[in-house]
């Protein structure tokens, strides 16, 4: 009886093991991912078996009888775990974009067990042992530059990942390290859900001023949750932005704003209060372990920043070149506010209204103008095009499977017809995706032998949804964010490098937002607009006079936009150069540290922290400074651009080969300078933004 019930579960087992995509070579184009054969039941399986390949792959290094040599050692480390980091990139890339309760319970199990695998590969002494005797032998070794790069990136990671750390420390770090993934996974699942779990239902009248076609949406929405005659408002940002742009109403702005503004905080149902002390702790642990003084200091010092220094010396420069701009445009739009009839001081909830007032105005020129010549299908024809007329990249629509059916994959080929990337497009919201916009991979590239695997990319959006009497209309700043995701989605794709860790968009995380930021210049581009932005109903090209209201708009309210991410960086700071255990309030850091660079007024018991995804669970921890640092080399880089022409091919050529296909194969600053022939300066963003001639 026992034998045939071992035989049986075996035989379970392997009908299991034979059933899970993550077992199967796909048949699909390109070996795009099975995403219809799919089921949350594999992960675990998948992840368990990733686990005991790549220690395989690790004893087999450890334990290879011959000296350490860059091949046998360095290379095979970097080669090492595919399966395990393939499923990783699905499960994750997943889990931002298509997730349910299922998927959350299965991150919380596999926190502490992918901190632990972690833990015992990059603790592993006889391992480190074989990295440095390679490292020590470098200059012996007649490495090529990318070669050089793995290895003493390799042993970096090892050295300031707890490699060289006695055995107390060790003991200490990877403690600290479990902590700090339970605390910021459970962090990045309550600001989700707390989007996903608040609505509010209004009547119809109340939103006077909002566009009919939204209106008719969130109405739809209030019929599917059977609250016929209502509107259903949420904080996901099609909601969100429109209301606060549009809606006459100001007590119903202000209750949404304090519902923005008071997600996640002490008393919530998803309160990050705990998670975020906690986070902040972990962090500062961890730095003093390696014997830096604050967590920033820690995290700098591979980037192109280098210290805690230089990032508060350019969120002082900005802050000083734009307080004085923004304090006008703060009373320009007083002005304005009075002027229609407010005897109120404006308050944050009415900065969007009025300036959308202030704007038409100005410029005669708003969303609901401009949405009818940015329809989604002659948006992605135009953002293709970019990449097609600056890279010679070709987008095909081809059938793979997806994870969603509102999902495209694109097959991207080169100007020669060879094969580049695939590419999957998800703009629309759902309960399951997280709010925001991001570019992740399923698949990175790398190359072995002759070799070269290929990119699978994705670029996931909230953009507005269509309606029943109209397609999918875009906001000039959803344009944007199109333009942005698609400039990382480049980077993914185009790159030429040997290892996948240097690969793509793997590089400093202050530079990783330059191709994106870059991206964005094209939007006000007569040059650009002319090709593709035609009106949906007529098929008249968007008019001259329209895309020069556009420009001349561009720096609108640029000093308090400005400002707004300083805020950002600022705060980001703050909890990141603590040097003493945090006990207090997240809310009162935040208001502390934006003090000098916020407009407008701070209202007690508000705050972005307690859901702010981006360093508290994305990877950006004393790294927000990072767009308005990458802003600078952008608005350097197409200040190049436009002295040889906005589409010039030799310039376009040297940014393709000398940043986007580079990967992290050299510093950052190298691969700019090759690009650009000098350093970036602030001046160029200074002289786009019209503050400094």
């Amino acid at each position: 009886m026992k034998k045939l019930t071992l035989l049986l579960s075996l035989f379970m087992a392997t009908l299991a093991f034979g059933q899970n995509p993550f077992f199967e070579t796909s048949k699909n184009l390109h070996g795009a991912f099975q995403f219809d054969k799919l089921k949350n039941e594999h992960f675990m399986p998948a992840v368990e078996e990733g686990i005991k390949r790549h220690n395989a792959e690790i004893d087999a290094i450890v334990n290879n009888p011959k000296p350490a040599t860059f091949e046998n050692t360095i290379v095979a480390l970097e080669n090492s775990g595919r399966l395990y980091n393939h499923v990783l990139t699905i499960f994750y890339g997943l889990n931002s974009a298509e997730t349910n309760d299922e998927m959350q319970d299965i991150a919380m199990k596999l926190s502490p067990i992918l901190t632990k695998h972690g833990m015992e590969i990059s603790m592993n002494e006889k391992l480190f042992a074989r990295i440095k005797t390679v490292y020590e032998q470098r200059d012996k070794l007649k490495l090529n530059t990318e070669q050089m790069r793995l290895l003493t990136e390799t042993y970096r990671s090892f050295a300031e990942g707890g490699a060289d750390l006695p055995k107390d420390k060790k003991a200490q770090y990877e403690k600290l390290a479990e902590r700090l993934s339970n605390a910021t996974t459970m962090f990045g699942q309550n600001a989700l859900n707390e989007v996903n779990n608040w609505t509010m239902y209004v009547e119809p009248e109340r939103l006077k001023g909002v566009p009919e076609d939204l209106i008719a949406t969130f109405s739809e929405n209030a019929n599917k949750a059977k609250r016929e005659g209502f509107c259903q408002l949420t904080l996901r940002p099609t909601c969100y932005i429109p209301v606060m742009r549009y809606c006459k109403d100001r007590m119903l702005r202000r209750d949404l704003w304090m519902a923005f503004n008071s997600q996640c905080i002490q008393g919530s149902k998803f309160d990050n209060t705990e998670n975020i002390r906690e986070i902040v702790n972990c962090r500062l642990e961890i730095a003093n372990i390696f014997g830096y003084k604050n967590y920033a200091e820690y995290s700098l010092r591979d980037k192109m920043a280098e210290n805690p220094e230089n990032v508060y010396n350019l969120l002082k420069q900005l802050t000083e070149a734009y307080m004085p701009v923004a304090k006008k445009e703060l009373a320009e739009l007083q002005r304005c506010a009075t002027g229609t009839g407010a005897n109120f001081t404006l308050m944050p909830w009415d900065m969007s209204f009025y300036g959308n007032i202030l704007k038409t105005q100005k410029f005669n020129v708003n969303d609901e103008i401009t949405k009818p010549y940015f329809e989604l299908e002659n948006v992605k024809r135009g953002v293709f095009s970019l990449a097609t007329r600056l890279y010679g990249l070709n987008f095909k629509k081809v059938n793979i499977p997806v994870y969603h059916k509102d999902v495209e994959g694109w097959e991207v080929t080169d100007a020669k017809g060879k094969y580049v990337a695939l590419l999957y497009t998800d703009f629309h919201p759902r309960a399951g995706k997280r709010a925001g916009a991001w570019m992740t991979e399923y698949k990175g590239q790398w190359k072995e032998g002759k070799k070269d695997s290929r990119p699978h990319i994705t670029i996931v959006m909230n953009f507005t949804e269509p309606t029943k009497d109209k397609p999918a209309l875009l906001t000039f700043d959803e344009v944007e964010t199109f333009l942005h995701e698609f400039g990382h989605a480049i980077h993914g794709m185009v790159t030429e490098c040997t290892y996948y860790s240097l690969s793509g968009t793997n590089v400093a995380r202050d530079f990783v937002e330059l191709p994106s930021q870059f991206n964005e210049n094209y939007a006000i581009e007569k040059e650009f607009l002319d090709t593709w932005a035609v009106h949906y109903q007529t098929g008249e090209k968007i008019p001259a006079d329209l895309i020069q209201k556009l420009v001349d708009a561009a720096n609108f309210n640029c000093g308090i936009g400005c400002l707004g991410q300083v805020c950002f960086g600022m705060q980001d700071m703050a909890f990141h150069t603590m040097t003493k255990p945090f006990k207090g309030d997240p809310l009162q850091v935040e208001m502390s540290s934006t003090a000098k660079c916020t407009v407008t007024p701070q209202i007690p018991g508000t705050g972005r922290c307690e859901s702010f995804t981006h360093i508290f669970s994305g990877g950006y921890a004393a790294g927000y400074y990072s767009y308005k640092w990458a802003e600078v080399l952008d608005a350097d880089a197409f200040a190049f651009f436009k002295q040889n022409g906005i589409f010039d091919k030799a310039t376009a050529t040297s940014f393709l080969n000398n940043v986007l296909k580079r990967g992290n194969t050299e510093p950052a600053m190298t691969l700019y300078k090759r690009f650009r022939g000098q350093e970036p300066t602030i001046d160029a963003l200074l002289q786009r933004n019209g503050i400094k001639k």
